[in-house]
């Protein structure tokens, strides 16, 4: 009786996890959604440029609005990476694994997971990716009045640089192409 409970038990514990696949599903959703937002946003930008040769105050002010939506855009499909990589991520890990990923001799490795711990990683390097283009993005709009201003950019550059070595700095090396 209490070996049948035990079981019963264990059963749905593990039958739980295929909860994770709502937030599988919830996460591809979201990174189709933004990938059509970028998309939009590209597509407006280049509309509006049809209108700002007609006129050359007009393209001034067009190409900082430009670049901003651009950045945007980046950040939109930065951000559906991230998306992409934590969806399929859980799904490996919680679900099944996805044997195309495995069979496929292309970059799709990327989207392999193994661990918890490789899946962290993958997201932390899109992510300080996405926080490096939205500090372009805002150092864009920032109005340089003092040197102040330009010691805190400076800084902001600076911390970046150090945030990619350190992030690179463990990174295993890729080894040189043979046939090059």
């Amino acid at each position: 009786m209490l070996k049948s409970i035990e079981k019963a038990i264990e059963w749905l514990l593990w039958e739980v996890r295929l909860i994770v696949f709502l937030a599988v599903v919830s996460s591809i959703v979201s990174a189709i959604v933004l990938v059509i937002m970028g998309t939009y946003d590209v597509f407006l930008t280049v509309k509006e440029l049809m209108h700002a040769f007609s006129d050359k105050a007009h393209y001034d002010a067009f190409h900082k609005e430009a670049i901003t939506h651009i950045i945007g855009a980046i950040d939109a499909f930065l951000i559906t990476t991230v998306l992409l990589i934590f969806g399929i991520g859980l799904y490996e890990l919680f679900i099944s694994k996805i044997d195309r990923i495995e069979s496929d001799n292309t970059s799709a490795k990327i989207l392999e997971v193994h661990s918890l711990d490789q899946l962290k990683e993958k997201l932390g390097k899109v992510i300080v990716m996405v926080l490096i283009v939205t500090f372009f993005k805002y150092a864009l709009d920032m109005k340089f009045e003092t040197m102040l201003d330009l010691l805190y950019l400076a800084i902001g550059i600076l911390l970046i640089a150090l945030a990619l070595y350190f992030q690179h700095k463990d990174s295993p090396k890729e080894k040189p192409n043979a046939k090059e």
